[in-house]
């Protein structure tokens, strides 16, 4: 082959890519968002503010469109957004305290749709605004006010007194069905990336692993499923027996595919004490 019909294929082949390339879609990337460290006993956040972490699918409004924390563009019908200011504004899309399932149904669909109604949109930031987190909020505050939509609240913020009280609030929420609670510094700046200023405070961590078998059950379990045995991306295999529903227990999470799990603390061994099922973790993008 000459160098000159070698020349000619490589050209031919670079324009049929660059014109594929031209025909997809612009690409999609995460948004630079502000995200929590863990809370570990002992930290002192007294006078730091404190709020319920909410169990929905954080939203990033731009102030034109609403974003996953990816980046791709989610699909509410224009009323749900029609009260929405032209600045932006972060926020968890949230239908209810152990309602994430449902939640996540609604807002994967890729066309505007009734359900949405059943959400509201739960601010906890207004990334673009100067000062601290409570001068930040005033400005949503402020435009809903002016603004009202029964779409939107903007989550409340108490003052930490100490760590007993903290403890104390943190058992209520959960009591009460919820996740557990964010702390935040209150005149930290908004920044992107993992922040030592706001903290997640659980009575638990969770992990996620995959399914790699169905283990059937016995007693009343029998014919359905028992437990799941699950690997972790170390290779550790455990069986999770605990935390299905018995909706789940008939149609158990397929294999392959990856779940979200608490627990409490590790054995010597690396395997998770206490496993119990939380979620399979949508394959949606979100």
């Amino acid at each position: 082959m000459s160098l000159r019909t070698l020349w000619f294929k490589h050209v031919v082949l670079f324009l049929c890519l660059w014109g594929t390339f031209c025909l997809l879609p612009p690409s999609v990337h995460a948004l630079e968002i502000m995200l929590p460290q863990v809370y570990s006993e002992g930290m002192d956040v007294s006078g730091w503010l404190m709020s319920e972490k909410l169990d929905g699918v954080r939203g990033y409004w731009n102030g034109k469109k609403l974003l996953s924390k990816n980046g791709n563009l989610l699909h509410p019908p224009a009323a749900f957004l029609e009260s929405f200011p032209p600045f932006a504004l972060e926020g968890e899309l949230w239908m209810g305290r152990g309602k994430f399932q449902q939640t996540i149904s609604i807002v994967k669909k890729q066309q505007p749709h009734d359900g949405w109604r059943k959400l509201r949109f739960a601010i906890f930031d207004v990334p673009k605004a100067p000062g601290g987190l409570l001068q930040r909020l005033h400005k949503a505050r402020d435009w809903f006010g002016k603004h009202p939509t029964r779409f939107v609240f903007v989550i409340p913020q108490r003052h930490v007194r100490d760590a007993k009280q903290l403890e104390a609030e943190l058992k209520q929420v959960e009591r009460l069905g919820g996740e557990g609670l964010i702390v935040r510094k209150p005149d930290a700046l908004y920044t992107s990336g993992r922040s030592q200023e706001i903290l997640k405070v659980k009575s638990y961590a969770d992990r996620e692993a995959v399914v790699i078998a169905h283990i059937e059950g016995t007693g009343r379990n029998r014919g359905r499923l028992g437990s799941l045995l699950v690997e972790l991306p170390d290779k550790i295999r455990f069986r999770i027996g605990t935390g299905f529903s018995d909706e789940q227990r008939i149609n158990p999470p397929p294999i392959g595919s990856i779940i979200t799990f608490k627990y409490y603390g590790l054995y010597s061994s690396g395997r998770p004490r206490f496993p119990s099922f939380l979620r399979v973790r949508p394959d949606t993008g979100l």
